[in-house]
């Protein structure tokens, strides 16, 4: 049996929850750098797929360095148009040929990216509106063996790298994170105005929780000022009831604060992203792997995604500490706040990390010896199956931004 070193202690600090001031960030599908983050993992999970399919593995491969240069666009009331494409450059390294079978990696590339789009970003014309390019250098299936020594059942770690995660979610946290996938969701569905970015920020004060919101507008769905004026105020009071379910904390809402009515300068857009008109993007610029940005917790500045799910430990350990912290605080209770960091060494087998170490604020009648047991089976049992990791990010079933 696997003597694994996971450490239990005692946070030193406030649970977030109780923290004066609060900050968290989300950048919704449609901001060009969630953009990046999304197509390099959709086109990570279609290249392990055709792996699999075609040689039985998944072979060697990152596409985290996807980058995007913004365009240029003329938007107008009733529909304006895109004046330069946007420009997206998926770059990182592919097994193109391995033990007699080519792989056809850059025609998978740009079919992954142009599902990707069709489906989250529909407004982007693909080809037209935005141009993508494939730059995947060969990667050496002998050269790099990611699924460590042969005949090892768990790969040996990539690199000396750490993960963290958290949980519970605070209230600011939940709201953030709900409000982005619900406007990006049911509400988008029914209002064909409002685009894909949709950037989110929450700032918890004492008892008082303010969300600025900042939302592209569609032009061919938006006749004048005021229906402008119109999907803005809809936004605004959607979220105020998202933010209601909540908490019970007092809430305030603004939607789109740098716009000038008397200037004319709203946040009115032809594809429903702000890609269009000057923001550029990269991958790992945003969302961290649960989905949030949180400053008031410890992040990894690891890029989760587009990087190979079997043994790159930049993606694997913020996608499984994530997972160990959820289902502790799922299992266990009397936690109040959880971190979990997980630290590896290059050539190390994943489930062996160099340290896993769980810290947690406890209810007041509950002490860290009370639980120290539970939390450390858990984090034992996660450990021991972190190669189900793999299997549910190709399947697409774990957020990694």
């Amino acid at each position: 049996m696997t003597e694994r070193n996971i450490q239990v202690s005692e946070l030193d600090r406030r649970a977030v929850e109780d923290q004066r001031v609060e900050i968290v960030e989300r950048k919704g599908i449609g901001h060009p750098d969630s953009i990046s983050d999304g197509i390099a993992e959709s086109v990570s999970r279609a290249l392990s797929q055709a792996y699999i399919d075609r040689v039985g593995k998944v072979l060697h491969y990152n596409t985290d360095e996807t980058q995007l240069v913004a365009g240029s666009a003329a938007p107008a009331f009733g529909g304006g148009e895109v004046v330069e494409p946007i420009y997206l450059l998926i770059v990182g390294r592919a097994t193109k040929e391995y033990e007699g079978t080519h792989i056809p990696v850059d025609t998978i590339a740009l079919e992954a990216a142009r599902d990707y789009l069709n489906e989250h970003v529909p407004m982007l014309d693909f080809g037209t509106d935005i141009v993508v390019d494939v730059k995947l250098g060969q990667g050496s299936g002998d050269l790099v063996e990611v699924f460590g020594e042969e005949g090892a059942t768990v790969p040996m770690a990539n690199d000396t790298s750490f993960g963290v995660g958290h949980a519970p979610l605070t209230e600011t946290e939940r709201i953030v994170l709900d409000a982005e996938e619900r406007l990006n969701g049911e509400y988008g569905d029914d209002h064909p105005e409002l685009g894909s970015d949709i950037k989110i920020m929450g700032k918890r004060e004492g008892d008082r929780i303010d969300v600025t919101v900042a939302a592209a507008m569609i032009d061919s769905h938006v006749d004048d000022i005021d229906a402008y004026d119109e999907a803005v105020r809809s936004v605004k009071e959607y979220v105020t009831d998202i933010a209601r379910e909540h908490t019970d904390r007092e809430v305030g809402v603004e939607v789109n604060t740098a716009d000038d009515y008397d200037d004319g300068s709203i946040y009115l857009t032809v594809t429903g992203t702000s890609a269009e008109m000057g923001d550029d993007g990269s991958v790992g610029r945003g969302n961290r792997a649960n989905g949030l940005i949180t400053p008031n917790r410890p992040m990894s500045m690891e890029a989760t995604s587009g990087k190979n799910p079997v043994n790159h430990i930049g993606k694997i350990y913020n996608l499984l500490s994530t997972q160990i912290a959820e289902s502790v605080v799922a299992d266990v209770d009397g936690i109040r706040d959880l971190q979990v960091r997980l630290l590896s060494q290059i050539g190390r087998p994943i489930d062996e990390p160099h340290v896993a170490d769980a810290q947690v604020v406890t209810e007041g009648d509950v002490d860290v010896s009370d639980i120290e047991a539970d939390v450390r089976a858990i984090v034992d049992d996660e450990l021991a199956n972190v190669t189900d990791i793999t299997r549910q990010v190709i399947d697409g079933d774990m957020r990694t931004f």
